[in-house]
């Protein structure tokens, strides 16, 4: 009788699981910009906890915080603007590009037949200097006029579940304890709550340290190759380093295409080459040194969690898969839950014994 109750239960959390990712993906101009908010307030909690300390009232804390994001992100946007156009102007030179090293071994492809036909057709004829593909690629004025109302409404259902949540977060999971814990483990619950907060802030700082120490590196390295635009170079690969496997994956095509389009014969790697290096570097060595001992990832999980996020929400989902994968990991790992109560445990008795002295 007990097997087929909890056959039952699990078929009925298998359903309902399902309805709710149906709603979430039905809903996503809604609920992505929601969970994205809550993902960083979680991470920006200690900073919340601070302001409190200190003696700033809640609303105020969460106010500075809010306007202190908003003008990171709007300057981020207003300084990467006229890089992003540049970049648009330069696809055709770009193409061009690819189009000669493809004639460059033309003699090499013809023994393969057909190959080279389709290699041209991939790339556009020697006379196609329009590209109508390139054209119809790249947003014009108008795509960007209809975008802006539904884009304002995603930043301001962000803007209004970021204050709130960091308000009110400590309530948040008081609610969710005393609903999803049986009679007595309420304050058990919200103290996994507590401390998966406590971890993923941790991990996400460390990271932060850890992808901006990569950044500089490679704006010096690319100084120093004489890439042009080389902050813009190392914004990138600070940026895009939290996309585990893709984005340093991503970064390394167009180092590969800035150094074609920029140097000649073997220094057209080299920036490439550079990259690799810096991001083996921090991969084997860094990130390990600092994010391992706190919440370890199971590779597989962060790629699949990564690519399921990014088909589910897109861009968005990208951002949040990774933070969701340490929240849920910080959340069920009784070896990490412990480590953090033991060290709670070693600082509380330093503490009084500081005291007795």
């Amino acid at each position: 009788m007990r097997q087929k109750t909890d056959g039952a239960s699990a078929a009925l959390i298998i359903i309902a699981s399902l309805l709710v990712a149906g709603a979430l993906y039905v809903a996503q101009d809604v609920a992505a910009p929601i969970a994205l908010a809550i993902v960083f307030g979680i991470i920006v909690a200690p900073i919340m906890e601070f302001l409190c300390r200190i003696g700033l009232p809640p609303g105020l804390g969460g106010a500075l915080i809010l306007l202190l994001t908003v003008a990171l992100l709007s300057t981020a946007a207003v300084g990467l603007e006229p890089v992003f156009w540049r970049f648009v102007d330069a696809i055709p030179s770009i193409r061009m590009e690819m189009q000669e090293i493809v004639w460059q071994f033309r003699d090499t492809l013809n023994s393969l037949g057909n190959v080279n036909e389709e290699m041209k057709e991939a790339f556009g004829g020697a006379g196609d200097d329009g590209g109508d593909g390139e054209a119809a690629a790249v947003p014009s004025m108008t795509d960007a006029i209809f975008a802006a109302p539904a884009f304002l409404a995603q930043f301001l259902i962000f803007a209004g579940t970021f204050y709130f949540f960091l308000v009110h977060r400590l309530s948040v999971y008081s609610f969710l304890a005393a609903r999803l814990s049986r009679a007595g483990e309420g304050q058990a619950l919200r103290e996994r709550f507590r401390v998966a907060e406590f971890l993923v802030s941790r991990y996400f700082i460390a990271i932060t340290i850890v992808n901006f120490t990569l950044g500089f590196a490679t704006t010096a390295v690319m100084t120093a190759l004489g890439m042009p635009l080389p902050y813009v170079w190392g914004f990138a690969v600070a940026i895009l380093n939290y996309v585990l496997y893709l984005g340093p994956a991503l970064m390394a095509f167009l180092f590969l295409i800035g150094g074609l389009v920029n140097f000649e014969g073997l220094m057209s790697a080299a920036p490439a080459a550079a990259f690799l290096t810096l991001n083996m570097i921090e991969a084997q060595f860094v990130t390990p040194a600092m994010v391992g001992r706190h919440v370890r990832l199971n590779p597989l999980l962060v790629f699949v969690s990564l690519v399921f996020g990014l088909w589910f929400w897109g861009p968005i989902g990208g951002v949040v898969a990774i933070p969701c994968l340490v929240i849920g990991i910080a959340m069920v790992d009784e070896r990490v839950l412990g480590q953090h109560a033991r060290k709670n445990e070693r600082s509380d008795a330093g503490g009084t014994r500081d005291t007795g002295a």
